[in-house]
């Protein structure tokens, strides 16, 4: 499917050998700006959502290594436990405010400061349009928009009071070329980026940078993982959506490892003045939702896409 610190807190409650008040020197990270900084600061810190499985795991573990203070949330984490990859998980459901607020502000509070968001949490419903109900509409809306929307307005004040800091995205290139029996995962993801866009020139002035992810098919288990709309296996669309569903599939099952937007990720966090949009994925998806969608007349780009999914 075509989608989408340092350590810390040990038993003793720091991951700083001299006790919780001591800090090892910041490195120093070319994009990201710190205004009249302490002399001795931590490392950057970075919040993850939906870091326990698939491309949100692959970017916390790979931030990680690379030496970056790390904290991912899921719905189910065991609140101040080590993930496999090293990095923290915290409780976290972006669909609820309270549970947002909460998180962030542990951030916060235990590191002073935050330097990068990554707005990964994601839901899918494949299915018709017509065979999806407006409360699974809603669902997938609930996580991919206002989840990431959430978040933002959660990090925003702080990032605005330091002058500084970086918010980036994750949508998808089913958020720049809709997907049959994806409709409702596709209009998500257009509705992320129309707020992304917006949201990057309105801070702009504040010292904070935004950035769009846009992945292609990865090996992550995410279409497996998803579910479908109700009414999808037995609505008159059925056997259409069936040949779309294991498109799907076969798609995933032989993407890129989510290594590869874990490293462009780095690159966004680095580059002084990120892009609007990072396209990440094989080269045919990004030439298709890219260059290929410009040129060719809506109809001839409508059957390509048909024919990739089986549903001419």
């Amino acid at each position: 499917m075509i989608r989408s610190h340092a350590e810390f807190i040990q038993a003793n409650g720091s991951s700083w050998e001299n006790g919780p008040d001591s800090h090892p020197p910041r490195r120093r990270i070319r994009g990201i700006r710190h205004r009249n900084p302490p002399s001795v600061q931590s490392k950057p810190v970075v919040l993850i959502t939906g870091a326990s499985s698939g491309i949100g795991r692959a970017c916390a573990e790979y931030l990680h290594s690379r030496g970056y203070c790390v904290y991912g949330t899921s719905r189910k984490a065991q609140e101040d436990v080590a993930a496999p990859g090293g990095f923290r998980m915290i409780e976290m459901d972006v669909t609820e405010e309270e549970s947002v607020q909460r998180g962030v502000q542990l951030v916060l509070t235990r590191e002073g400061v935050l330097d990068v968001v990554l707005n990964n949490a994601g839901d899918g419903v494949a299915g018709a349009v017509e065979d999806t109900s407006i409360e699974e509409a809603r669902q997938q809306f609930e996580t991919n928009f206002f989840g990431a929307l959430r978040v933002c307005r959660a990090v925003l004040p702080a990032m605005r009071r330091r002058g500084s800091g970086l918010i980036v995205n994750v949508s998808s290139l089913g958020g720049l070329v809709a997907l049959p029996f994806q409709g409702l995962y596709s209009a998500s993801k257009f509705a992320l980026e129309g707020m992304t866009e917006a949201l990057r020139m309105e801070v702009r002035p504040h010292g904070v940078r935004v950035a769009l992810l846009e992945p292609g098919d990865f090996h992550t288990g995410f279409t497996s993982a998803g579910r479908a709309a109700r009414d999808a296996p037995r609505g008159v669309y059925r056997q259409r959506f069936l040949n779309a569903l294991a498109a799907m599939e076969r798609d995933e099952s032989g993407g890129a490892d989510p290594q590869l937007v874990a490293r462009t990720l780095e690159r966004i966090i680095v580059a002084r003045a990120p892009r609007l949009r990072y396209k990440v994925g094989a080269w045919t998806q990004r030439f298709a939702a890219g260059w290929l969608r410009k040129v060719l007349p809506q109809r001839l780009f409508e059957r390509l896409m048909m024919a990739s999914y089986g549903v001419g």
